[in-house]
């Protein structure tokens, strides 16, 4: 940030003695009140028929007050949707709380108080920030996710997904938060198997749950990611197709000895079944305990104690590839549909049970995970893939008996994972397959799925990482489920015009997690009578996961205030989807995950004519001190109101945008807003010295600084839209530097150039700092808001310039510079080098022998001796 430093203290510092000191307090009063009085945000009138475009910032929690977050988030979404204004268009730009959710519940316990209490004050308090800060927003758009008038339409949408078969309950092992005692989506458990929320060691725990059946839209979650390439950072494309995960393969049936019904396996590679030497299932799956239900008491015994150890660990540790294998044998067999061979049945903990089936085939010599396994428990291990082979030519390059003698070539790798340890994951032609020797692994892998099929043994399929979206929540501070449960079991959907189903008083109830629902206390609340046939029954007690109320926010706020619909489809068409998203990068899969799953579904409920929520995204980097996370435990927070009150709302604001790259983190302890704040200081007092009137006519001022003013003119939008704000405010520096040395020695501040200058700068700092652009506009003569005010298009004859330096080398030292019009001949060109009296005196009585002419630029001219 030195370059900030320097360009902020460049020139006349006498301003602050000045009886024109810039006073940001002073500024900001004076303008805030101004703007709630004009409301120039509103964008809902229907009279207006000026383009549009609907700039959304992720929503905040209610946790206190705005912190540095917030401040970079929120200045960089007004940056955007100031732009877009400025280029003539309606743009929309809401905000609301995203107030439902544990840490006000948690807080509220902790206080002893109503959740709606500690969740409302600080929203209350947020907001009086959010309009301190000077955020553009439409202030008629407000909505908070936990106002009935809000989640009623969280549970119409339940009840429409439930229609369409898309929202479901079953009996699962559930990630089990044993801090917060509610269960948490695998997506919640961090790497080290700990809760995101809570940090404690999330273990599993058997519980009938809600879900919403997002893998049934998993091939168009990961298609339609091709829509955003180019308008969404690449990271973010990554990590959604490598959540969703899709895997091309076949599903192979197994016969179990004495089990009627055959086991479903996937397997990404059925040309390698002929090196299958035993089965593995999830040890927490139905299938496991199925097996072992009929099995004798110590092998039961042996897997209960498995399954008990399983239960410790996370997902994510199960799957870590370095973990040493274990396992217990199930005392079952399968029969391999392809050579009719018996395969012992494991139960180990690297399979899951919700992947693919919850069982896989091991093929130990060609895949690594299964090798351990097997030279763990001592397993067979068979080579089916001859990986020295080129998968092109006519034959392999060993044949089975060498490879069963062990007597190769002496340039050939052996093939024995049992003794290098390592699996043969290579590409190659198939080995000890019968009919498929011989084949390369897309043939092998195309033949076997015809054979499969053709048998009735199995079909090509896809499975995926992604698991159906788990939204049950036994916590009280979220939207109840809109489900009766009636006596004999039955689901009964609660009518629509019953909604909303209101959440209780708290009054009476007790909030402390206890591994179920406080709702479920609530018996006035809990006890209804069933809607079709009016006998006892109960609601159902759980809440909804947060993610549920963020996944279609965007389409409420195209009016918030409407009783009658979730949304108009009339306005979804005229707005939506959103043009940016702003946000951060913490939320790459899981928000946008849902919100693009909720946008689908209504899709094909006919209520919107898009498939994706959001066109172009834009994430921001972390604000961090002294190079780590901002914490009061750590001593390094940074309060932003404290910064507020010590430099202003808008060298914070500027001090952000010119940190950086949008993208990367920012550490408060290598900026300095005092520098913005001085150099906002000098761009005010420009428009405090400009002395001509607004209708002067520009043409006449300097002609130098309005070249200047509009190559400014004609960088900035571009700029902008690439999202180079940082460029954007170094450009508004510079401009600044140069009017002020206009006016203090060039031509004054009553040339109508300056004049032109000023407005530029105060309409480009309308997008960082629009308390001090409001000020500087208003200097100039002109009625608020300077935010309504249009960009102005650069003069094309000012953006090129009237001459052009030409440089005249001779034997290849510069000997002359020619101004000369950029429009000049080559010919007219080499005229004037070759009457160059500098060019003539160096060429002296040496014979010109080539001239090279590159118009309006060079002049080559070689020489050699004469005679």
């Amino acid at each position: 940030m030195a370059h900030e430093r320097d360009a902020a203290s460049d020139g006349d510092n006498r301003f602050e003695n000045d009886e024109r000191h810039y006073d940001f307090a002073a500024i900001q009063d004076k303008w805030l009140p101004v703007w709630d009085e004009l409301k120039p945000f509103r964008s809902g009138d229907p009279a207006d028929k000026r383009p549009r475009k609907y700039v959304l910032d992720m929503f905040p929690y209610p946790s206190g007050d705005l912190h540095m977050g917030h401040a970079e988030a929120y200045a960089l979404g007004d940056v955007i949707a100031r732009y877009w204004r400025q280029q003539g268009f309606n743009v929309l730009h809401p905000i609301g709380w995203d107030s439902f959710g544990l840490p006000a519940e948690n807080a509220a316990i902790k206080r002893g108080i109503d959740p709606r209490e500690w969740t409302y004050d600080n929203i209350e308090q947020q907001r009086t920030s959010m309009r301190r800060y000077a955020a553009s927003f439409d202030w008629d758009r407000v909505l908070h996710t936990s106002d009935p008038e809000y989640y009623k339409w969280n549970q119409w949408l339940f009840l429409k997904m439930y229609e369409k078969g898309l929202a479901y309950r079953k009996d699962s092992w559930v990630n089990w938060d044993p801090v917060d005692q509610t269960v948490l989506a695998n997506e919640q458990v961090l790497p080290d198997g700990t809760s995101e929320r809570s940090g404690a060691l999330v273990v599993k725990k058997k519980l009938t749950q809600w879900y919403l059946k997002i893998t049934d839209y998993a091939d168009r979650l990961l298609d339609d990611l091709n829509q955003l390439e180019g308008s969404w950072p690449s990271k973010v494309l990554s990590m959604q197709r490598n959540w969703i995960g899709r895997s091309i393969g076949a599903d192979v049936d197994f016969e179990v000895e004495g089990r009627a019904e055959k086991v479903t396996v996937f397997t990404t590679r059925p040309d390698t079944l002929h090196g299958a030497t035993f089965m593995v299932v999830a040890p927490d799956s139905e299938l496991a305990a199925e097996l072992v239900s009929g099995a004798a008491p110590d092998v039961r015994t042996s897997f209960q104690e498995y399954l008990e150890f399983v239960q410790k660990s996370s997902e994510i540790d199960r799957m870590t590839a370095d973990r040493p294998k274990t396992g217990v044998f199930l005392n079952r067999y399968a029969i391999n549909p392809v050579n009719g061979e018996r395969l012992p049945i494991w139960a180990a903990d690297y399979v899951l049970a919700d992947y693919g089936h919850g069982a896989v085939m091991a093929v130990p010599a060609h895949d690594q995970r299964d090798l351990d396994f097997a030279l763990a428990f001592d397993l067979p291990i068979r080579v089916v893939v001859d990986t020295n082979a080129p998968v092109t030519g006519a034959i392999p390059v060993i044949t089975a008996e060498q490879l069963e003698s062990g007597e190769l070539p002496d340039d050939i790798e052996p093939l024995d994972p049992k003794t290098t340890g390592v699996a043969l994951a290579g590409e190659g032609r198939m080995i000890n397959s019968g009919s498929l020797d011989g084949l390369s692994k897309r043939t092998a892998i195309q033949r076997i799925i015809e054979r499969l099929e053709s048998e009735g043994t199995g079909r090509a399929a896809k499975t995926y990482r992604i698991r159906d979206w788990l939204i049950s929540r036994q916590r009280y501070w979220g939207t109840p489920i809109p489900i009766i449960h009636g006596q004999d079991g039955s689901l009964i959907p609660v009518p629509e015009d019953q909604l909303p189903v209101v959440l209780p008083p708290t009054e009476g109830l007790d909030l402390q997690p206890k591994g179920q629902s406080p709702l479920g206390a609530a018996e006035d609340w809990v006890n209804v009578a069933n809607p079709l046939d009016g006998t006892p029954a109960r609601r159902d007690p759980d809440t909804m996961d947060t993610f549920v109320d963020s996944s279609w926010y965007f389409l409420r706020f195209l009016d918030p205030n409407d009783d009658t619909k979730a949304f108009d489809p009339a306005e979804a068409e005229k707005w939506a989807p959103v043009d940016q998203y702003v946000g951060g990068v913490t939320h790459a899969i899981l928000h946008l995950l849902y919100a693009r799953f909720i946008t689908k579904v209504l899709f094909d409920l006919g209520y919107v004519s898009f498939t994706e929520p959001f066109s172009a995204l834009l994430n921001q980097g972390m604000v961090l001190m002294d190079g780590s996370a901002m914490s009061k435990s750590k001593g390094n927070l940074v309060r932003l109101s404290e910064q507020l009150d010590e430099h202003g709302v808008d060298a914070i604001r500027l001090t952000m945008a010119f940190a950086g790259p949008p993208e990367d983190d920012i550490d408060w302890a290598d900026v300095s807003p005092a520098a913005s704040a001085k150099f906002l200081a000098r761009a005010w007092r420009i428009a405090q010295d400009v002395t001509s009137s607004p209708d002067i006519d520009w043409k006449t001022g300097d002609l130098s600084l309005r070249r200047t003013t509009h190559r400014f003119l004609a960088e900035i939008p571009g700029l902008v839209e690439a999202f180079k704000f940082n460029v954007v405010v170094a450009k508004i520096m510079e401009l600044v530097n140069v009017t002020r040395k206009a006016i203090d020695s060039g031509p004054g501040a009553a040339d109508a150039a300056v004049r032109e200058s000023a407005e530029a700068i105060a309409m480009a700092l309308n997008l960082f700092a629009p308390y001090t652009a409001e000020d500087m506009w208003s200097q100039l003569g002109y009625p608020p808001p300077v935010a309504l005010a249009q960009w102005r298009k650069p003069s094309p004859n000012l953006l090129v310039d009237d001459s052009i330096t030409a440089v005249v080398q001779v034997d290849g030292k510069v000997r002359d510079r020619l101004e000369v019009s950029p429009k000049i001949s080559g010919d007219e060109l080499e005229a004037l080098a070759r009457a160059s009296a500098s060019v003539i005196r160096s060429v002296g009585d040496r014979e010109i022998v080539n001239v090279i002419v590159r118009a309006p630029r060079i002049v080559n001219i070689a020489t050699r001796s004469a005679g």
